[in-house]
């Protein structure tokens, strides 16, 4: 039974845009952040419940296995996206997640149109992709800070030694 709660959470675009539009409706504010998320570690927790904070609702955008190839190389994703997505909606501070093809989520926030935007530390606000949309639509866009020493590259990299 809560396993079907965890897949609920996993939604289509059209889904994620009606789902989105009827939280709005209510009054909550509507965070989105989007990434790769494999092997995730305590550095993703601590940004995603950061970014939690911000609104009361987190959206999160999911690069599919073909774009994570296209922008990580051959050897990514370690984990297929359904075990990704899996994992991310089993967050408590996660209220949905969305799967992306395209190498960027500009078109997928066109389409939910958050009330915050945010990445991690390594981007500055104006060259967050989407920040344009967001902005111009009232919203904010924030760069929240990395929990230093953690990184899926450096646990691939351990991994793959032994």
């Amino acid at each position: 039974m809560f396993f079907e709660k965890i897949k609920s959470k996993i939604k289509s675009w059209e889904q994620a845009a009606e789902q989105v539009s009827s939280w709005k409706s209510g009054g909550d504010r509507i965070v989105f952040t989007n990434g790769c998320f494999d092997l995730l570690h305590i550095g993703h927790v601590h940004y995603l419940a950061g970014a939690k904070d911000l609104g009361q609702r987190l959206v999160v955008g999911v690069n599919s296995d073909e774009s994570v190839r296209r922008l990580k190389g051959p050897q990514r994703p370690i984990q297929a996206e359904p075990s990704r997505m899996y994992v991310l909606a089993s967050l408590a501070c996660v209220d949905l997640v969305v799967l992306f093809k395209e190498d960027t989520p500009y078109e997928l926030i066109k389409n939910l149109l958050p009330d915050v935007l945010v990445k991690g530390g390594d981007w500055q606000p104006a060259q967050i992709i989407g920040s344009d949309i967001v902005l111009a639509a009232g919203g904010q866009v924030r760069s929240l800070p990395y929990l230093e020493g953690f990184s899926t590259t450096n646990i691939e990299v351990k991994i793959r030694k032994g």
